[in-house]
């Protein structure tokens, strides 16, 4: 739909921040749309009950009031007219109490101009379907479907958020762990082809990556007179150090999106025969998950430079997780991890160590894209 198609289209823009609206108002101006200004919740509702509007954008967090109570208000006297909340909180929650309240989309501050107008003509080609129907019922199931759709494009985007933040975390432990550094990339991405191979579903195997991107997460509160020496460690030392796989597990546990993940975390140094830690889990006790891992994880640490010793090479990588299958590895893992070429995993650790100077290129989900 072009800027012309909808000349004459009233939009309304809620704000209590001057800047914020006049940018939002300006934008719409300039793609040809007719808007008005308000700096409140009762103010928009005056101007909305003196004349008509076609659509409705407002901030959720105002000073005389939320954008939540003008959203009910608008539902309640005027249900044909959408409303998009605007806010710069990246929560979860508000996003699905918006969309069950009504609203026909949410943006997330600061937002791209191309998203503000494709926004903008979703909600008024929506509009135009409701007017055009004489009945509403009748369009009840397709808006139930756009709502879900739209509520379910909100969770992603949301959830990538999340995502930036634990490659955030990431980062951190490999500047605190020097040893390991470009480690948690590696090794998630290497995690993220073995799962694919195996079967596993898209939505399993982002449980799985985040798993691996954070499973030493809990040698943050490992001292660092134990993480950085040098030397051998000492049995108690070694206890210690193990202690990790728990305290990342307490860390992320609490956090709902991160439950799954968490098993992860805490089950990623057990043996397949049982001789691992921290709970000595044997078999498909260990989750899937981490099965996994500790293939892609041994992957990783044969073929990385380390201080006592240089990198060595993909085959002698094979031909020790083929000697550990069965004792440290899941067989069936090891299997299909012998069938993948030594290429893919050298595409792999090029693309992630191509972007060891640009973190911001590397995310959880593109690199199982990779």
């Amino acid at each position: 739909m072009s800027a012309k198609a909808v000349t004459n289209a009233r939009i309304l823009v809620v704000d209590d921040e001057a800047p914020v609206r006049s940018m939002i108002g300006a934008t719409l101006e300039h793609s040809g749309y007719e808007v008005s200004l308000a700096e409140s919740g009762s103010k928009a509702m005056e101007m909305i009950e003196e004349s008509p509007f076609d659509l409705v954008l407002t901030d959720i967090v105002m000073q005389d009031g939320n954008g939540i109570a003008l959203l009910e208000r608008i539902c309640l006297h005027h249900r044909e007219l959408p409303v998009v909340m605007v806010s710069a909180v990246h929560d979860i929650s508000v996003a699905i109490d918006s969309m069950r309240r009504g609203a026909f989309d949410y943006l997330l501050k600061p937002f791209e101009r191309e998203h503000l107008i494709a926004t903008v003509k979703r909600a008024l080609a929506h509009r135009k379907s409701l007017q055009d129907d004489q009945k509403y019922q009748q369009n009840l199931e397709e808006i139930v479907r756009a709502r879900t759709e739209m509520l379910r494009q909100a969770m992603d985007d949301l959830e990538h958020s999340y995502d930036i933040t634990l490659e955030a975390l990431g980062d951190a432990l490999d500047l605190k762990d020097s040893e390991t550094e470009g480690h948690s990339k590696r090794v998630t991405a290497y995690t993220i082809a073995l799962a694919r191979a195996m079967g596993i579903s898209p939505a399993e195997i982002r449980i799985i990556a985040r798993g691996a991107f954070l499973h030493d997460i809990g040698k943050m509160a490992i001292p660092d007179e134990i993480l950085r020496k040098p030397g051998k460690l000492t049995p108690q030392e070694q206890e210690i150090m193990r202690d990790h796989c728990a305290r990342g597990y307490n860390m992320l546990r609490k956090i709902p999106f991160l439950r799954d993940a968490a098993a992860i975390v805490y089950t990623h140094q057990e043996h397949f025969d049982g001789s691992g830690y921290p709970s000595k889990l044997k078999g498909t006790e260990i989750p899937i998950g981490a099965r996994i891992f500790a293939v892609a994880d041994t992957l990783d640490a044969i073929t990385s430079d380390r201080p006592y010793r240089g990198a060595r090479t993909f085959d002698a990588a094979r031909a020790e997780i083929l000697r550990c299958s069965g004792s440290q590895f899941d067989p069936a893992v090891v299997e299909v991890f012998l069938k993948i070429p030594d290429d893919l995993w050298t595409e792999l650790r090029e693309e992630i160590n191509g972007q060891a100077r640009g973190y911001s290129n590397f995310s959880i989900d593109s690199s199982a894209s990779v």
